[in-house]
């Protein structure tokens, strides 16, 4: 009932349409800001949203930043992750308030797993990211490939500044590990960008069809949040929905 009860509040009256609160995860090498334009549509649009700004130091870290967000929240919750934020939304996803996921060309790990291990051995014939030697502790990507293999289809002068702007990502986000993944118990939504040069898409195949997610596939680069915000908005509005939509019915 604490859901059902949520709902209505948030709702008003029973005339009005329903929205659970979307709280959006970042991941490596980018801040929060990058969700600007999808924040704008999803508040036009009449949705609660809150933002993390992971430190991207350690998984262990950005999970924790992730569910101190959570709690200053109203349930149900959605998780919205990019990237490495995809592994961040499958660990802090356990939490009770949160009742769906959805990952834009992000790692959905299983038990276990850690980004490092799914990227030591990339998918033969795709693109490899441009990842610098770790400087301690931390990886950056090289600043002259960056817009070409994380943000192609950006305006030009705004992927050299997400380049150069880098955050440094840590070597304990990267091989953190999963201890028991969110969406085998939570239903999931994947978008992938089809032109991702990061992530590569059949990989992002693997493990949206592992998780039993509901997939979208659209033309679109490793940015696709920023360069396309309006497909990424609308996965997660059809994610909001369908949790609404099944919270009242129980």
């Amino acid at each position: 009932m604490g859901n059902q009860k949520n709902l209505n509040k948030q709702a008003g009256t029973s005339g009005e349409e329903i929205h659970p609160t979307i709280v959006l995860v970042h991941g490596a090498f980018v801040d929060a800001s990058g969700w600007e334009a999808v924040y704008n549509k999803l508040k036009k649009n009449g949705y609660k949203v809150a933002i993390v700004q992971n430190p991207t130091i350690s998984l262990e870290g950005d999970v924790a930043a992730t569910k101190r967000v959570i709690d200053t929240v109203e349930e149900p919750v959605i998780l919205v992750g990019h990237s490495y934020g995809g592994a961040v939304i499958t660990e802090a996803g356990n939490d009770p308030k949160v009742a769906g996921l959805v990952y834009i060309d992000a790692f959905a790990l299983d038990k276990g797993e850690s980004v490092s291990a799914l990227i030591k051995d990339p998918v033969p014939g795709a693109p490899a990211p441009p990842l610098l030697a770790p400087l301690d502790g931390f990886i950056l990507l090289d600043k002259e490939k960056f817009p070409e293999a994380f943000a192609a289809d950006v305006d030009p002068d705004k992927a050299r500044f997400m380049a150069d702007t880098q955050i440094p990502w840590g070597i304990d986000a990267v091989n953190g590990t999963i201890s028991e993944p969110a969406w085998k118990n939570k239903p999931s939504w994947y978008l992938i960008g089809t032109k991702d040069r990061m992530v590569p898409p059949d990989a992002q195949r693997f493990m949206a069809n592992r998780s039993r997610a509901t997939i979208v596939e659209a033309e679109g680069s490793h940015s696709i949040y920023v360069s396309k915000p309006d497909i990424v908005t609308s996965i997660i509005e059809t994610a909001a929905k369908a949790i609404a939509e099944e919270t009242l019915i129980k």
